[in-house]
């Protein structure tokens, strides 16, 4: 597990570049899994760009680049605004563009890149590292800043998704050895283990209705997109194809399915890789397997920080994600 950086003392905003055109994916045998919530240290020739993409034109636009390391871009539910981490911080960026603002996170100040907002827009969940041990546990705090309470005791754990009634947290953590999928009280208390297939499921997601949670597991041989009921139960697998897949997220109406391919011999989900974000339309009730057509919505070099986290619009006509480009030194 990583050690954020400490942020510069100040963003660079630079001016909005074209966006680049990105060739498809690219391997990496051999390399060591990554787990949840954890990245290799920052490249500092490797710059950061917030992008939003149309679902219907497929056309990027760049809302803020800079030198500096960011990361999981989550839009607010208003539309307003977008949070990222930098540094084991976490930011507040205009929807429009413009300079971030540093939210008070309180003594909360190694927060990874699992972080997101409550379905009432009322509160913030962040993965925070700031103890002794420096692993991750699950925080709230007021959406516009505030002392953080603790809600997961048990460490490392990264949340991952927001029930719908508001009331549960899911989450990925490492228990005995093996990543599972658990979720707890958003008041705190004791932890529901879901999942218990070897290797390592991560990345959980509610659906609009509640009726599923969506995530990803190494169960089938390569990372692919499952689902179940919120009790754990009809464990199913969504996707069946030739990438590694990460990160589902279901769009606010329900319709649809964004999530991170990696090529096939890429091991865990690292940084600085040729990889896509493809589309599909969300399983209706009883139906596992893909039933509609799996689209490439966008081409990038990224992948750990591209999308870790809830980013679709309110609207749930654009998703927001962080690609990087290496630059010279």
């Amino acid at each position: 597990m990583r050690r954020p950086r400490r942020p510069s003392l100040a963003h660079r905003l630079l001016l909005p570049a074209a966006v680049l055109g990105i060739s498809s994916a690219s391997g990496n045998a051999g390399q060591a899994p990554v787990a949840a919530g954890a990245s290799p240290p920052a490249d500092p020739h490797v710059d950061s760009t917030l992008e939003v993409v149309s679902i219907a034109s497929m056309n990027r636009r760049v809302v803020y680049q800079t030198a500096d390391h960011i990361e999981a871009p989550n839009w607010s539910r208003d539309g307003q605004y977008f949070l990222f981490n930098s540094g084991g911080r976490i930011y507040r960026l205009p929807a429009a563009g413009g300079r971030p603002q540093m939210v008070d996170t309180g003594a909360a100040q190694k927060c990874n890149n699992d972080h997101g907002i409550s379905p009432d827009g009322k509160l913030l969940v962040i993965s925070d590292q700031s103890e002794a041990d420096n692993k991750s546990r699950i925080h709230l705090l007021p959406i516009a800043g505030g002392a953080p309470r603790k809600v997961t005791a048990l460490a490392p754990s990264y949340w991952h998704g927001w029930s719908p009634d508001g009331q549960t947290l899911a989450y990925c953590a490492e228990r005995g050895g093996n990543y599972d999928i658990y979720t707890i009280s958003a008041q705190g208390g004791p932890e529901r283990r879901l999942t218990s297939a070897p290797g390592l499921d991560d990345g959980p997601d509610y659906s609009p209705d509640g009726r599923y949670i969506y995530f990803n597991s190494l169960r089938s041989g390569l990372m692919q997109i499952w689902r179940m009921k919120p009790d754990g139960s009809g464990q199913e697998q969504v996707t069946s194809d030739d990438y590694n897949n990460w990160f589902a997220h279901p769009s606010p109406d329900g319709k649809w399915l964004v999530f991170l391919s990696y090529a096939r011999d890429v091991k865990g989900h690292p940084a600085n890789q040729d990889v896509m974000l493809r589309l599909m339309p969300a399983p209706g009730a009883g139906q596992g397997q893909i039933q509609g057509k799996i689209q490439v919505l966008a081409k990038l070099f990224g992948g750990q920080g591209t999308i870790n986290v809830p980013s679709w619009s309110p609207d749930s006509q654009r998703v927001a994600f962080v690609s990087y480009r290496r630059v010279t030194p």
